[in-house]
């Protein structure tokens, strides 16, 4: 070993040892008479000093160093003068008796700092110095926890990890294929997993009866914040269970992980359904932290005059505690905001609920105050608050309401990242229609099962069926989903049929599922866990690129290795691939 100890570790109970640490030098300074290096590794910094009395080729040494150079330092540990209380090793330092340069480095293009000031692009582009810095190391080593909590919980509970092929078969459902091309077949391509949910519910065919993996998934989609065209999975299975043992299960695990991860004591988890989540908050991944439900107004609003609310599908608002003292600079901002392309209100109507118990509103010109009491009255609002109000087609308007909804959540403070508001949503459509092609889609994926008293309606009418599936809801972020399989061939054939698959189709694209099923397919169901996305609610951040070690910008690059990339011409030859470039 090329350290005693680790930059980290000094203590006071060190001095008078002497002691060899190995890093890269953070800082340097010399005033002549004393030189000290701070010396940096992944565990923390320490102190070295230099003398103006120490040997010549020592101090020679110590003024080649530069920034980042990696060096190996031997000395006694010695109590600071001028100790830091900033940092764990502030109370020593290292003077030094032997220093040697175990290799040069360029100066780094951006300061390796916790507050450092290198952009995004350039940051990513230097990855692997970027990484030297606390915040995005201690992100790593956090998503390191996680996946061992993980791995001990469910092994605890006698799951087996099973790794699932990465080239696999095309399907036309879900987000786009990742395509490659196979040299030895020309002409055809394997596809990369957007998941392994095949293989898996294949595992309980064969009896593994519990099976996870944190699986590497590919979607070829356009990227955000909280999305990568390559990202990871808990993916978990569990045979001869119903909904609520994957619930309790899989609650447990995150109860397990806040616990141990964040010190956090959750609660039981709350159930919602599907149409509650859409009534009352506008989206399937409410954020409950905070109240603030959608009120309908359609009985108290319609037929007054106002032709904007007349001819609206709905009509709804939201209550915002103590907002009353906005101005009407604010109110308009507001009404800027709600009419932005990305939410495309037309508009916003508010009402002010005045401390004297009088109203003021946007449309005074057609209610009157007892009309507007009416309104005040049904959100449950009182002397103080505001009300907002959007209308229009109801998907429409719900969505916009949503955004608003999240948007005054944020502005009054009420989205606290150290809060944590878990929840089940429930029983979501099984299908959803496409109003281009008037074909169905499944809502989660085509082996999901019908809840059961909705069987029938999957022949009947599908379009009113629900799915016995459940996602997983944390502060309005989707962390996992799931859903009871079908595992009998002929509601598997009838869901087939729904979709819009003939027969000859279905058994081309999933015949290996079909024919499995045939060979006694157990009940089972499961559960897919968004892992980046976890570690990023736990480090109390949006963008999942934090906690992935190597990721991709929003134009799906990889900066630093320079990928995609042109492929050679004799490479494509060998896939049997001709591109027809047009300039």
């Amino acid at each position: 070993m090329l350290r005693t100890h680790t930059c980290g570790e000094l203590r006071g109970e060190h001095i008078g040892q002497e002691v060899t640490l190995s890093g890269w030098v953070q800082t340097i300074r010399d005033k002549g008479g004393l030189i000290w290096i701070d010396v940096r590794d992944r565990y923390g910094i320490t102190q070295l000093m230099l003398e103006g009395d120490t040997d010549a080729s020592l101090l020679e040494t110590a003024r080649e160093l530069g920034r980042e150079f990696v060096i190996k330092a031997t000395g006694k540990v010695v109590e600071r003068t001028s100790k830091n209380p900033n940092i764990p090793t502030g109370d020593v330092e290292v003077k030094l008796t032997a220093l040697s340069i175990l290799n040069g480095a360029q100066t780094p293009p951006f300061k390796i700092e916790d507050e450092t000031d290198g952009g995004d692009d350039l940051r990513m582009k230097y990855r692997y110095l970027d990484i030297r810095r606390n915040p995005v190391r201690q992100k790593l080593e956090l998503r390191a926890q996680v996946a061992r909590e993980i791995r001990n919980y469910l092994s605890d509970l006698q799951f087996v990890e099973v790794e699932t092929p990465v080239l696999i078969k095309s399907t036309p459902e879900g987000a786009r294929d990742f395509l490659v091309p196979s040299r030895m077949n020309p002409g055809q391509f394997y596809a990369l997993p957007q998941s392994p949910q095949t293989f898996k519910q294949l595992l309980m065919v064969a009896g593994m009866d519990r099976y996870f993996q944190i699986v590497k998934c590919f979607r070829d989609e356009d990227l955000r914040a909280d999305r990568q065209p390559e990202f990871t999975q808990i993916d978990c299975e569990m045979s001869f269970v119903e909904r609520e043992d994957i619930l309790q299960t899989f609650e447990g695990l995150t109860k397990h992980l806040f616990k141990t991860v964040r010190g956090v004591d959750l609660p039981d988890f709350p159930r919602m359904e599907y149409a509650d989540a859409m009534k009352y908050y506008g989206n399937d991944k409410p954020d409950t932290r905070f109240e603030m439900k959608f009120v309908e107004l359609n009985d108290v609003a319609q037929n007054k005059g106002f032709n904007v609310f007349d001819s609206a599908e709905i009509v709804l608002a939201i209550c915002a505690e103590g907002c009353v003292s906005y101005t009407r600079k604010e109110l308009d901002g507001l009404t800027d905001w709600v009419k932005r392309p990305q939410i495309g209100a037309k508009g916003l109507v508010y009402v002010k609920c005045n401390e004297d118990g009088s109203f003021k509103s946007s449309v005074d010109k057609f209610y009157s105050q007892e009309d507007l009491k009416e309104w005040a009255d049904k959100c449950g609002a009182k002397a103080g608050d505001l009300l907002l109000v959007l209308s229009g087609d109801l998907d429409h308007t719900r969505k916009a309401m949503s955004e608003l909804r999240l948007e005054m959540g944020s502005r009054l403070g009420l989205r606290d990242r150290n809060k944590f508001s878990p929840l089940w949503v429930l029983n979501f459509p099984l299908l959803e229609k496409d109003e281009e092609t008037g074909h169905y889609h499944a809502m989660h994926h085509p082996f999901t099962s019908c809840v059961a008293e909705d069987r029938d309606k999957l022949v009947s009418a599908p379009a009113e069926a629900r799915a016995n599936a459940y996602d997983m809801v944390i502060n309005g972020v989707e962390v996992g989903g799931g859903s009871i399989r079908i595992h009998d061939k002929e509601e598997q054939s009838q869901m087939f049929d729904a979709l819009g698959f003939s027969k000859e189709e279905a058994q081309k694209q999933f015949g290996f599922l079909m024919d499995a099923f045939q060979y006694g397919a157990p009940p089972h169901g499961g559960v897919a866990f968004g892992f980046d996305r976890l570690c990023a609610l736990f480090g109390g951040v949006d963008s999942i690129r934090d906690f992935i070690a190597f990721p991709k910008n929003t134009s799906g690059r990889d900066m630093m290795i320079d990928s995609p990339s042109v492929i050679d011409n004799d490479q494509l030859k060998d896939l049997s691939i001709k591109l027809d470039v047009k300039a």
